[in-house]
């Protein structure tokens, strides 16, 4: 008896894609050095722009509720830009006064508080003279020291030379981010066109509206919070005895250090005892404007902050500390301040794409 045996027609097995290739470690290594290279060389043109964005990114809301109430995007960009410069000029010109004084007297009180120290310190230092005297006579050396004098020769017009530029810098900030306000969505729109699908369009615009919403609220409500910071501890400061131009001063220094979480503060208390020690003989006092400082900034990032913002900003304290070091490493003071920003950005874009949302939990 025979079977027949039908065949049909052949199955083809799909074959899985094939991975794609990953670039050698060393080339990874070089890529991002090369990467933070031109960064820091090209600061001159990247902060500019950053500093821009950020600006934008904090009026964006303001601008969305003026748009509600029928201003058109223009007149509320300009109308935000002006009552921010006018407000940074009138603050600014309550504070030129004591920063001179503070930057004359600096020196002098410096040495005062320097000289405070050493006579705390002087029994110390006596024990290592005579110590050191002993081992210099004992291996047979004389007692004169030599002492070596160094000058230094101040270039009286290299202020006046970096003048034009600073001021090129803040004019640049100021059109960019009024430009960003009034052209940013035109371009985003024309850029999101580029893809070749609706779908792949309608995805991205998505994703880049929520990041720019949720990005511009944070940005926005810490600028705020920074702010009454800064008032609070200006108004504390008034309550110790200081007069107001310098209690702004310090509050604005105070504000302007909390966008740098750990750095800021610790940088703050010792400005503050340094303030303290200068504007109090008693030393109780003296220990006062660092005391109020730390509890201001105590209060607000364990409570605050964390209150209005939640948990969808957590950010891990190591990631923190390495962002602020690349980042001051890279642009100084201004790094500092836009590490946080720039590091809750790359959080919400990798959260909001497929595959990536690991990545962004290895941040929290």
């Amino acid at each position: 008896m025979s079977e027949s045996l039908t065949t049909g027609p052949a199955q083809t097995v799909p074959t899985p894609p094939s991975p794609r290739p990953r670039a050698p470690v060393a080339l990874v290594v070089l890529a991002t050095l090369a990467v933070a290279f031109t960064l820091w060389a090209a600061q001159a043109i990247v902060l500019p722009i950053l500093l821009a964005m950020f600006f934008a990114l904090v009026g964006n809301p303001i601008l969305r509720l003026l748009q509600r109430i029928w201003v058109p995007r223009p007149l509320g960009a300009i109308l935000v830009i002006v009552l921010g410069l006018g407000a940074t000029t009138a603050l600014a010109v309550q504070l030129v006064v004591p920063t001179m004084e503070w930057a004359q007297e600096a020196p002098q009180q410096l040495r005062k508080i320097g000289r405070q120290v050493q006579n705390l310190t002087k029994p110390v230092q006596q024990a290592n003279q005579a110590a050191e005297n002993f081992a210099r006579v004992a291996a047979g050396e004389g007692t004169r020291r030599v002492q070596v004098v160094r000058t230094q020769l101040d270039d009286p017009y290299k202020a006046i030379t970096q003048a034009p530029r600073l001021l090129a810098s803040v004019l640049a900030v100021v059109l960019l981010t009024l430009f960003f306000m009034i052209y940013g969505q035109n371009l985003q729109r024309h850029a999101i066109a580029l893809f070749p699908s609706r779908q792949q369009q309608r995805f991205t615009t998505d994703i880049l509206r929520a990041i720019e919403r949720e990005v511009s609220r944070y940005v926005l409500t810490i600028s705020v919070i920074n702010s009454l910071v800064g008032l609070l501890f200006a108004g504390v400061l008034m309550l110790l005895g200081l007069d107001m131009q310098d209690a702004l001063l310090w509050g604005t220094a105070a504000a302007l250090l909390n966008f740098a979480p750990y750095v800021g503060p610790l940088i703050g208390v010792a400005l503050m005892l340094l303030v303290g020690f200068v504007e109090f003989p008693d030393p109780l006092e003296a220990v006062l404007p660092a005391a109020a400082y730390l509890a201001l900034h105590t209060l607000e990032g364990q409570m605050v902050t964390p209150i209005v913002l939640g948990r969808r900003m957590k950010i891990s304290p190591l990631v923190l500390i390495l962002a602020l070091m690349i980042f001051g490493w890279l642009w100084g003071f201004v790094g500092l301040l836009l590490a946080v920003p720039l590091l809750v950005c790359v959080k919400l874009v990798l959260a909001r794409l497929d595959g990536m949302q690991g990545w962004s939990r290895l941040l929290e």
